[in-house]
């Protein structure tokens, strides 16, 4: 066995800082590896440093699928106010046609109604096919009522008549037209109906 020879502070002091540090890297390689931490009871296991679950490749699909989610979401979201506008459209459309049906029914009536002049039933025709015109462009569509069998979804039945040329439930006459928008009745027809 070999002696070490104490060193003295000052000469300590005297020592190249190379020399420290070759002495401070023979120490670390002639050192023993640390070893793990055991558990203290059995069955326990030891503590150690939680690892990374996530590889670079999982977490470049964390943006990529909440950028998919999210365009998901803003498309449903587009389709569906898309709808809510379809829809306030259509009822705006219902209610302004609702407000110009009895300017119909009374055109009805009155090319129904005999005159001697005309002139005023050829202007009471225009008016009428012009109002017809407007109703075909907003797609508002006459129910067929008249001989067509009863619909209780399209017709309101306000009579009954027992009549041997038609057959049972039938409309026999209309009273008042019933429009229709898309599949949207706006009025029901008023019928009379055969049994």
């Amino acid at each position: 066995m070999s002696k070490k020879k104490e060193k003295n502070p000052v000469q300590e002091a005297a020592v190249a800082p190379e020399e420290v540090l070759e002495e401070q890297a023979g120490e670390a390689e002639t050192a023993e590896p640390e070893a793990e931490p055991q558990a203290d009871t059995p069955g326990e296991e030891p503590e150690t440093a939680p690892e990374e679950v996530d590889s670079p490749a999982q977490e470049q699909m964390i943006p990529k699928e909440q950028f998919l989610r999210l365009a998901a979401e803003y498309d449903n979201y587009r389709k569906r106010t898309a709808k809510e506008k379809e829809n306030l459209w259509t009822d705006a459309k219902a209610d302004t046609v609702q407000a110009f049906l009895p300017v119909y029914d009374n055109l009805e009536r009155a090319l129904k109604q005999d005159t001697a002049d005309e002139a005023y039933k050829k202007g009471v025709e225009m008016i009428m096919s012009q109002l017809k015109e407007v109703f075909a462009k907003l797609g508002i569509t006459e129910i067929e009522a008249q001989g067509k069998p009863f619909d209780p979804n399209l017709h309101n039945a306000v009579m009954h008549i027992e009549d041997e040329n038609l057959e049972e439930n039938t409309v026999a006459q209309v009273f008042q037209a019933g429009f229709m928008l898309g599949e949207k009745v706006i009025r029901f027809a008023m019928v009379q109906v055969a049994n």
